[in-house]
């Protein structure tokens, strides 16, 4: 039983892996299409990264939960909480090295990409494999993880039209 939602999971992190890589260069590939910039990243930035992420994530979320839904009821709770978790990485991973060795490589940046999708995944693993070890209530209710994962995505498109002066919308 384990086994389906294992190689679910592992077909989930290629699938990510891949397309938030081929993301990274969509918004130029298409001339800076504007539909194309509300879900790809429309430069540098940290927050634009996110999406590399997000996006690919949830599309797969999408597709994956029907086939998963009734073995692994918890899989509608675990699912939300991997996208959020492996988003938020990005930036707290980043801005932790970054911090500590006083500037940022390019080798890094692409790993914390990849650390983040595996870390993402792995949380929708651990959830949806232990749902019979969580009390009753547990699992049950995804209604506050895909409501924080809906304002993300708004937050996302909102932000890539008129990203605010932060640091984590700056490019550099």
């Amino acid at each position: 039983m384990q086994k389906k939602l294992l190689l679910t999971i592992v077909i989930g992190i290629l699938f990510t892996s891949i397309v938030g890589t081929l993301a990274h260069f969509t918004y130029d590939w298409s001339d800076e299409n504007f539909l194309v910039g509300l879900f790809t990243p429309v430069n540098e930035s940290t927050w634009e990264h996110m999406k590399l992420l997000f996006f690919p994530m949830l599309f797969y979320g999408i597709l994956a939960y029907p086939r998963l839904a009734q073995e692994y009821p918890c899989i509608a709770y675990a699912y939300p909480w991997g996208i959020l978790a492996g988003a938020f990485a990005i930036p707290v991973i980043f801005y932790t090295y970054s911090g500590i060795l006083g500037r940022t490589y390019t080798p890094i940046d692409i790993l914390i990409f990849y650390i983040s999708v595996i870390l993402a995944f792995a949380i929708v693993y651990l959830i949806s494999s232990r749902c019979q070890e969580l009390p009753p209530q547990s699992g049950k209710s995804a209604f506050l993880p895909w409501l924080l994962v809906f304002l993300l995505a708004i937050a996302f498109l909102a932000f890539t039209v008129y990203p605010p002066s932060l640091g984590i919308f700056q490019v550099g």
